[in-house]
């Protein structure tokens, strides 16, 4: 089959979203399909683009093609609809936003909980052209179907994997981690939080935080909250990375012996489901590598840690500060923690994500 892939938030971005729609990609290839990425034609370097994401990614996109696409531009109506009639599939990441496709297949990947709804009569056209629609998460598929009143048939996670890394509980360090982009818009990661909780972590129990440090991995899309985290940071056992490659990652991951997460700390999630954590990859890739997940309460990472790892989740920083304090203090606890934790991950593996993907494409 042809199959073409379109994000907007492609080649601009990394982070979850690309991750997933690189995975559909290199799994459709790996299949045989004909893949195509759609990129607007002022972004399109396919070999500047390819070398970004594969460095991120950790995997070659060599089976990938990237073409122009006025899908998201100001080109006429009639152009981008003629357009899309050459794909078997098109497979569309949203922001939200829908548009008319002639391709024979249409399948739209909501990884969102947006709230904004569908009503309009053009809208509900655009919706109803789209007959094949996915989400990230239980958490968006319940958002999504509420406001835009329409059946979402799949919930496709994320396909989350460490590669052939082995990491060992006896090898972990001193280490709390946290990776996320930095920036303020939406479902912030809000590394913000983090520092002042890890600050008076410390100011509570000196002692028993002696040696420890706080890691905060992740790009900048946000120079002034970046600067922001920095300075809070000041004077405190905190590192931030702003640029590695996967290896690297997979290295942080390996010694780091908890991880945090606060993606919709002081949020109504009811009110704005969209900037709590949507899924939450990265905690699974710590899971995966046997970091004892605390994360706040909230979004898809309820379904991350499941009713296995509930008592891990928290509310408030106070909540945060306990059950911390309880895995640096009681190793067994920690290890106990550390094992569930990888095999409550093991759920979002590969088999699932393609057994879910083709089910789609053939549909």
């Amino acid at each position: 089959m042809k199959i073409c892939l379109y994000s907007p938030y492609v080649p601009k971005h990394i982070g979850g979203g690309e991750k997933y729609f690189f995975d559909v990609a290199k799994v459709l290839a790996d299949e045989g399909h004909q893949v195509l990425v759609g990129v607007h034609e002022t972004d399109l370097d396919p070999e500047k683009i390819r070398a970004k994401y594969e460095r991120f990614l950790g995997y070659s996109l060599s089976a990938v093609q990237f073409i122009s696409t006025p899908i998201g531009t100001s080109a006429g109506f009639l152009k981008k609809l003629f357009w899309t009639r050459q794909f078997d599939v098109l497979y569309y990441a949203t922001d939200g936003s829908l548009f008319f496709s002639l391709a024979k297949k249409n399948i739209v990947h909501i990884q969102i909980p947006f709230t904004q709804p569908k009503k309009g009569f053009v809208e509900r056209l655009k919706l109803a052209n789209w007959l094949v629609k996915n989400t990230n998460s239980a958490f968006t598929k319940k958002v999504i179907e509420e406001h835009w009143q329409t059946q979402v048939q799949y919930v496709h996670y994320p396909m989350v994997t460490i590669g052939n890394s082995s990491p060992k509980i006896e090898k972990k360090e001193k280490i709390i981690l946290h990776v996320g982009r930095f920036f303020t818009y939406q479902h912030s990661k809000r590394q913000d939080v983090l520092v002042e909780i890890f600050r008076e972590l410390r100011k509570k129990y000196p002692k028993e935080l002696e040696g420890w440090q706080l890691v905060l991995i992740g790009s900048v899309e946000d120079q002034k909250y970046a600067a922001r985290v920095a300075e809070k940071a000041k004077g405190l056992p905190i590192k931030i990375i702003h640029e590695l490659n996967r290896a690297e990652l997979l290295e942080w991951y390996a010694k780091s012996a908890i991880y945090w997460h606060a993606t919709g700390f002081g949020i109504d999630e009811e009110k704005h489901p969209e900037c709590t954590e949507h899924f939450g990859i990265s905690t699974v890739e710590a899971m995966l590598s046997l970091c004892v997940p605390i994360v706040l309460g909230k979004g898809g990472q309820l379904e991350v840690l499941g009713d296995a790892l509930k008592e891990l989740l928290w509310q408030t920083p106070d909540e945060c500060i306990k059950k911390t304090l309880t895995i640096i203090e009681d190793k067994k606890a920690q290890k106990m923690y550390a094992l569930k934790a990888a095999e409550q991950a093991k759920q979002f593996n590969s088999s699932r994500f393609r057994e879910t993907l083709d089910k789609m494409i053939a549909a």
